[in-house]
């Protein structure tokens, strides 16, 4: 792999918008429809250092460009959910299919385990078939389908909910 996984830094920022705006413009991975600005993920990223998330970039060692980031932070903000994350990765369309994704969950199950997570979980859009693939080869299981929960480009979107028991 000529990839680097390592902690995001606040000059990889503008790289990382240009990612999730260009998702937002052109893809289903998020459903919002909203452009984010660079204040935004300025906050994001305090929010998520406050609280000791992990923020993780796969840098290309070649042209030293951001080809993916991962997260995960709380799934629900109720004390019983504690143990229980949500994550989230995204792929420059350029560095699709080269193992970016793989590398960076990878990373994430297993800054996951060594913080005593006991369940990550992935909502995932029902036409996203290759994150589909992908969390089920690392071992999640389907454990929810919802039908039309959303909306992305005018249509109804279905959420495929999988989660990985880490302990």
């Amino acid at each position: 792999m000529d990839f680097q996984i390592r902690p995001a830094q606040i000059q990889d920022l503008e790289q990382i918008l240009n990612i999730y705006n260009a998702e937002i413009l052109n893809g289903t991975a998020t459903w919002n429809d909203k452009q984010k600005s660079l204040n935004d993920f300025h906050d994001w990223f305090k929010d998520l250092t406050l609280q000791q998330f992990p923020f993780f970039v796969a840098e290309d060692l070649e042209s030293k460009c951001i080809a993916g980031y991962a997260d995960y932070s709380s799934f629900r903000q109720i004390t019983g959910f504690k143990y229980t994350v949500e994550h989230s990765v995204f792929i420059d369309p350029d560095f699709n299919r080269r193992g970016v994704g793989k590398a960076l969950m990878l990373k994430l199950i297993d800054h996951a385990k060594q913080h005593h997570i006991h369940v990550m979980v992935a909502a995932i859009d029902h036409g996203n078939k290759a994150s589909i693939v992908l969390h089920d080869k690392l071992g999640f299981k389907q454990t929810g389908y919802m039908p039309q929960v959303g909306q992305k480009f005018g249509q109804w979107r279905d959420l495929v909910l999988m989660q990985l028991i880490l302990d």
